[in-house]
């Protein structure tokens, strides 16, 4: 694509050159050049690019045959696994991309070899942060329309923000940003559903995040898809094109919601989902207003009336889902759809809290997200993991309701079941991707240290990751972002920002 090509001239940096000779060396979708500044450097070949003073290569080749890739060490390890494990002392042995040993470190043993070994210096070595609900390039409107109601929001600003603004450079640029804020705030997965979602997608490939995307449809001319009869057809092409492309990249669909899609619209789009097995997302019953309009058109809520339509099934994420009932919930039990909760997004534009202790209790796969930057107005998910424990303890009265264990698994293993990566991410487990994050604890605000899992939901923010790990590659050391030019990418959106308000 032209506009990723030009912006990756000024958007990349050499140490996300670096770290892709390791990381993109096995991958099909990365050419063996890279393209700096008007020059090509060779993979094949030790350059110039360095991280932290070492060439990958020559680090590479002071070793003989190490037998893992990265080693982690002296961190307390909080798994998140099922009995929720946590070594107090521990290290993680990663090579090919996913994670082969995880255990207590043994005093006078030495450490397993590796290429690169990563010192945790007493932080929490934990899974990466899964974001199942973002409209990732929103990041361009972020504080653009504040502190009004969800249609008025909608219809007479983001629409036409959308309409007026929207085009593949922009959303390439604004997902770049968001890519960034969500890796420096550790996140290392994330569902989107917005428009032009091949230039979203560039941006992740070239982020080095794992995400599922999903082509937005609505039956109204969009950007990029102007005829709204080819709303479904397109989100299909999007898949097509995209599979097999990355192994970071999923694809799937984005239905916006009941009230923007007709029954028609939503009977294709389930097929194509379930064709090609993706995942289908949808916002569901966000607002009362939602709920009035679909039940006096339909005689049904939106949750009853999605099932009846064939809709809901085990590859189907709801968003949202605020104004349900019991029967609501069990429907969606029983069809083992998953969950995403936005809760700071809903309490900002007064849409209703979403009964989350329901839907633990009928065992429905739940995950937190943010949603769009114009509504949130961050991607931080430790800040959303404080809200939602805070929340419904204040809600409920009851300070025992969603203790910090249960939220945390909420935004990672939780999160992986409910968009359908379980079994490849979500907590640190043998075997399983190796998409992990270190929080650097030795700071005022993180110490005394006697409960993981209670610092991290009630203390930590974004800003005390330090280290984030993907695939088994490095794309955060020292909280220095790897992967791209922050500064180009920021003073981009700083232009567009200055087109938009003028």
């Amino acid at each position: 694509m032209r506009f990723q090509r030009n912006l990756f001239l000024r958007l990349a940096t050499p140490k996300a050159c670096t770290l892709t000779l390791a990381h993109f060396r096995h991958s099909r979708h990365f050419s063996s050049l890279f393209v700096e500044h008007g020059k090509k450097f060779s993979a094949r070949k030790n350059t110039n690019f360095t991280t932290n003073g070492l060439n990958y290569y020559k680090m590479a080749n002071m070793q003989k045959d190490p037998a893992y890739d990265i080693v982690v060490f002296n961190g307390a390890v909080l798994t998140v696994n099922e009995s929720f494990e946590v070594l107090e002392n521990g290290l993680v042995c990663i090579a090919d991309g996913r994670l082969e040993r995880i255990e207590a470190a043994t005093p006078n043993r030495p450490r397993p070899q590796a290429r690169q070994t990563i010192d945790a210096r007493g932080g929490i070595i934990m899974p990466g942060l899964v974001n199942t609900h973002t409209h990732a390039a929103m990041s361009l409107f972020r504080g653009l329309a504040d502190d009004m109601a969800l249609m008025t929001w909608l219809n007479d600003y983001i629409f036409k923000a959308e309409a007026r603004w929207l085009n593949p450079e922009n959303v390439y640029t604004a997902t770049l940003l968001s890519c960034a804020e969500m890796l420096l705030s550790g996140t290392t997965t994330f569902c989107d559903g917005y428009f032009f979602e091949d230039a979203v997608a560039e941006a992740v490939q070239e982020s080095g995040m794992r995400a599922i995307l999903g082509q937005g449809i609505v039956d109204f001319p969009a950007p990029g898809v102007p005829d709204p009869k080819e709303n479904v057809a397109e989100a299909l092409r999007f898949i097509q094109r995209w599979e097999g492309k990355s192994h970071l990249v999923g694809c799937g669909l984005f239905c916006h919601s009941p009230y923007t899609c007709s029954e028609e619209t939503l009977r294709k789009a389930r097929n194509v989902a379930d064709e090609t097995n993706t995942l289908f997302q949808i916002h569901v019953a966000e607002t009362q207003s939602e709920v009035a309009q679909i039940e006096e058109k339909h005689a049904l809520s939106p949750v009853q009336y999605l099932d009846r339509i064939g809709i809901l099934n085990s590859r189907t994420l709801v968003v949202h889902a605020i104004w349900v009932d019991d029967a609501d919930i069990a429907c969606m039990a029983e069809r083992g759809v998953g969950v995403s909760v936005t809760t700071e997004s809903e309490m900002k534009l007064a849409s209703g809290v979403a009964p989350v202790p329901a839907f633990l209790k009928e065992a429905i796969a739940v995950g937190l997200g943010t949603d769009g930057c114009a509504s949130n107005n961050n991607l931080d998910m430790f800040q959303e993991m404080d809200f939602v424990a805070k929340l419904h303890k204040a809600i409920r009265l009851d300070p025992t309701v969603l203790d910090a264990g249960q939220v945390l698994t909420l935004a990672t293993r939780g999160g992986a079941e409910a968009i359908g990566l379980a079994d490849r991410i979500g907590s640190l487990e043998v075997g399983k991707k190796a998409d992990l994050i270190i929080i650097d604890t030795n700071k005022p605000h993180l110490r005394p240290l006697y409960d993981p899992a209670s610092q991290l939901v009630y203390a930590a923010g974004g800003s005390d990751v330090r280290d984030v790990i993907i695939d088994g590659s490095a794309v955060v050391r020292e909280r220095q972002l790897l992967t791209m030019k922050i500064e180009a990418v920021m003073e981009e959106v700083a232009r567009l920002a200055g087109q938009i308000v003028s």
